[in-house]
């Protein structure tokens, strides 16, 4: 059981006033908000060992190598990857897609076919267009239903030899839906084809084990579970970390220049040119201890609570409707109200405290699909009330009332 307002001590920013009222934040699927165990992590780099790493032989850059490196295993405990060097720190997750999309440009010829999903977020259709305008390489689409769910017999169909990279979100942004990753990932490795899964919104809410999964290239961004923005980790299995040429060039990635030939580092600083956001690496490091400290279990226990909680509630007003209705899905619940913009209700809820997305959130094709121009999306977090939903049902009837 979490003790909820005990949890709500921690993240200053719940004690403000949005408006005149109370915050009510409900935009999760975006950005997480920040523990101040978090925060505290940041403030103590730089008071305390800011400084470059692994170039320094004096003690605070040998203080920040540490504390860098530590935050690298316990990301690479929290997925289950073998080795510690398979994690690669960058940006977050557009950065490591992109890196991923680039590395495969040198790997694919004219003809060859890469697979994705009809419910990804922009960063997981552009990188792969751009490939494809690159290399003459051929982009199939999973197509999705009504519900909110893949196709999986259609993927199978498309499925051949051609097949050389399958990328798809664990979990819908726009949606919530939880995509079968295990599924898809084994038909793909099947044809012989690389996988690799988005797991920006699942993160907050899944462990994925990237053994078990047995994937080639998992990601996420440390903002979507209580860390902070700029830090992200690309897992990659070693074989193909070692077949995909570095990304960007400069210092730290190199083992050896000279102005007639560069040699590359090995794992994982081949993928990590400049100095990174040693910071956002540290403090990605003690988000992910304050998200064990609360427990992914009870996370995803209560959460469910309040998904259930605020469908019920948000379904007894007249003319909404909730797109993305999977059986399995995480907390998001993406609506409208029939004859109502989606932006006017963000717009009344934000004066009345409550912060929620309006939008196609990132994720247009759903909406294309849908025939809609966006949705409202609210989102839950382990640290929102019941009364929060409450609030936020109120919000919307009367957005409704003033609306129509």
């Amino acid at each position: 059981m979490l003790d909820i307002n005990k949890i709500r001590e921690d993240f200053p920013i719940l004690k403000r006033k949005v408006n005149d009222r109370p915050l009510v934040y409900l935009d999760n699927a975006a950005t997480s908000q920040t523990p101040k165990q978090v925060i505290e992590a940041i403030v103590d780099y730089y008071e305390n060992y800011n400084a470059n790493i692994h170039r320094g032989v004096h003690t605070l850059s040998q203080e920040a190598t540490d504390k860098y490196e530590q935050a690298r295993i316990k990301i690479q405990k929290h997925f289950n990857a073998a080795k510690p060097y398979e994690i690669i720190f960058t940006s977050g997750t557009t950065h490591s897609i992109n890196l991923v999309a680039n590395g495969f440009a040198a790997l694919l010829e004219d003809g060859d076919e890469i697979i994705v999903s009809a419910m990804e977020h922009h960063s997981n259709i552009v990188p792969w267009q751009m490939l494809c305008e690159r290399t003459g390489t051929i982009l199939k689409v999973i197509p999705m239903n009504m519900e909110g769910d893949l196709m999986m017999e259609e993927y199978e169909k498309m499925l051949s030899n051609k097949t050389k990279v399958v990328f798809c979100n664990h979990v819908s942004n726009a949606l919530g839906t939880i995509n079968p990753i295990d599924e898809i990932i084994k038909k793909a490795h099947g044809v012989g084809a690389a996988v690799l899964i988005d797991g920006a919104q699942a993160a907050p809410h899944i462990v994925a084990d990237m053994q078990a999964l047995d994937v080639d290239f998992y990601t996420c961004s440390a903002h979507k579970i209580c860390g902070p923005t700029g830090v992200g980790m690309l897992y990659g299995k070693e074989e193909w970390l070692n077949k995909l040429p570095p990304y960007q060039g400069g210092g730290e990635m190199i083992a050896e220049v000279t102005f007639e030939k560069t040699t590359y580092a090995d794992l994982p600083h081949k993928f990590e040119a400049g100095t990174p956001n040693i910071c956002g690496g540290i403090a990605f490091g003690a988000a992910l201890d304050y998200m064990h400290q609360i427990g992914f279990k009870n996370i995803e226990e209560y959460e469910a609570e309040l998904l259930a909680y605020a469908t019920s509630e948000l379904l007894k007003i007249e003319g909404l409707k909730i797109y993305g209705t999977a059986q399995r899905k995480t907390s998001v619940i993406s609506f409208n109200i029939e004859g109502v913009h989606p932006y006017d209700i963000g717009t009344i809820l934000d004066k009345l405290g409550i912060a929620v997305r309006t939008g196609h959130h990132c994720a247009q094709p759903i909406m294309d699909f849908y025939k809609i121009p966006g949705t409202v999306r609210a989102s839950f977090s382990f640290y929102n009330t019941m009364a929060e939903v409450d609030t936020l049902v109120e919000g919307v009837q009367r957005a409704r009332n003033m609306l129509l």
